[in-house]
């Protein structure tokens, strides 16, 4: 196993082996619909990847019980139910979100007994309304952009057991859903997926990685990122051609194809690229685990944290 300064570096043939019941609790057609639009993943990704990932993580919830467990011994107190959670960060159209659903089926499926929850940052974006009254339209995304304030005290929230909501975004409207909340309501797993999961907030000390208890980020080259995005706006606008309401619903009109690929090209260029570039990418190192994509999206290498 190769290693470098702070990360096993593990290739695939053998992080499969760290798994030997090869039992995959889920169906082609479950995993069919949990992926993102233009995200490759296969049944054999679920089993050499995402099983080992999930009997992994069954030891760290089990490290993390032991600790309450011996924190309440010395404060002769009764062990609270402190959720485990975990966040998954990455770029635009790197599959995080795919991983995220796909890490919370299989989570339940193996602990039956146990509330597994998902929630997305999306939701903690400022309304579009905001955006354009200060100004940062064009920076949707970027750490400025987001209620980083509210975004800690949802997870100082779930932390203390507290019953927390999260505002609900839509990829179709393409901003947030007014008086639209998920809750979680004391989960024993939370999954907190985003791309500003790992970063430091502005005017703020403390990280909202600070409140998880593992970290993955999904990486891969970002020539490769790039034309999954384009792969995915092309899908978006095929989706939004019948729908009014559709926030693409304009461009993926005929004749507007050219004019639309042109706005995504220009949009990667002035906003996900250098959002990536000095906001995104910088954090990798936080993770616990970066998972490594090919540029099929086949996933080839894992590097886990020493410490």
């Amino acid at each position: 196993m190769e290693e470098s300064l702070n990360y096993f570096k593990i290739p695939r043939e053998k992080w499969r082996e760290y798994y030997e019941k090869n039992i995959v609790p889920l169906t082609p057609e479950e995993l069919e619909r949990i992926k993102s639009l233009n995200d490759r993943i296969s049944m054999k990704d679920v089993q050499e990847i995402y099983m080992p990932l999930v009997y992994y993580l069954e030891m760290q919830l089990n490290v993390q019980r032991f600790k309450q467990e011996q924190t309440a011994r010395f404060l002769n107190k009764p062990m609270a139910n402190v959720p485990f959670v975990i966040g998954i960060a990455g770029s635009v159209a790197v599959g995080k979100s795919t991983t995220a659903r796909l890490l919370k089926i299989l989570l339940k499926e193996a602990f039956p007994g146990k509330k597994v929850q998902l929630i997305t940052t999306d939701g903690f974006l400022y309304p579009n309304a905001k955006l354009k009254e200060r100004g940062i339209m064009d920076r949707k995304g970027f750490p400025e952009s987001y209620d980083m304030e509210k975004l800690i005290t949802f997870m100082d929230q779930v932390k203390n057991g507290e019953k927390a909501s999260a505002p609900v975004y839509s990829h179709q409207i393409y901003d947030i859903i007014p008086n639209r909340y998920d809750i979680v309501d004391n989960p024993n797993i939370l999954i907190v997926e985003g791309i500003n999961v790992l970063q430091l907030p502005s005017n703020q000390r403390i990280y909202v990685s600070d409140y998880f208890d593992f970290s993955i980020y999904v990486d891969a080259h970002e020539k490769d990122i790039k034309r999954w995005y384009l792969e995915r706006f092309e899908m978006l606008l095929d989706g939004a051609f019948n729908d009014p309401h559709n926030y693409y619903y304009s461009l993926a009109q005929p004749g507007k194809r050219d004019e639309a690929f042109a706005i995504a090209k220009e949009t990667w260029r002035k906003v996900n690229h250098i959002n990536l570039r000095d906001y995104i990418l910088p954090t990798k190192n936080r993770a616990d685990l970066i998972i490594e994509k090919g540029h099929d999206h086949i996933i080839n290498e894992l590097l886990l944290r020493k410490y």
